[in-house]
């Protein structure tokens, strides 16, 4: 988690020198807090852009090493990422609040995740990262310390959350990645 936000970090640097304008967000807010925002919103469009060149047909392929389609895991993407909003939006809105796990496996075997529109799924987690960035990009250094309680986790504030949100894509993208080489997809 630290090694992300140390990359968040220079990338925000290497943003501001080229000229970018103001940095987001308010003048009590760390570059750390605001590069790990930017990465936030960087990670809108992977999604979206790396299942931009597949058929239907390849997302949906089962490969021979087994696990998640292509398209699964964008649709556990958006899920997950829904869900990381939900409690980020929990914890800045409310004192303390509980926040429940959910079975990864079991979402994607009982909602239908190999029959519906990756395509869909990709376009909704661009437009919930960006919309949960505006609500971010408005909070001061203090409102991240904020906390809620993690069924299955303890206490996690709303700075770990964001960093789960982080990571959790590129965690995902190594095996989608993957996936799209065995089908001789590498851009």
């Amino acid at each position: 988690m630290a090694a992300k936000v140390v990359s968040a970090s220079k990338n925000l640097q290497q943003h501001r020198h080229k000229g970018a304008g103001a940095p987001i967000g308010k003048s009590s807010m760390t570059d750390t807090t605001e590069a790990m925002i930017l990465e936030y919103i960087r990670g809108s469009r992977v999604p979206k852009k790396a299942i931009s060149n597949l058929t239907l047909a390849q997302m949906r392929a089962k490969s021979a090493g087994g696990g998640w389609t292509i398209a699964e895991i964008v649709l556990h993407l958006m899920d997950s990422d829904l869900i990381l909003a939900d409690r980020m939006k929990r914890v800045i809105a409310e004192s303390e609040p509980t926040l429940i796990g959910f079975n990864e496996s079991l979402f994607a075997r009982n909602l239908f995740y190999q029959m519906l529109d990756p395509q869909a799924a990709a376009d909704l987690f661009m437009r919930n990262r960006r919309l949960m960035a505006e609500i971010l990009k408005r909070l001061s250094d203090e409102n991240f310390q904020r906390t809620g309680m993690h069924n299955e986790r303890g206490r996690i504030s709303l700075r770990e959350l964001l960093a789960m949100a982080i990571a959790h894509l590129d965690h995902h993208m190594v095996f989608l990645n993957h996936k799209k080489r065995l089908l001789g997809k590498f851009g």
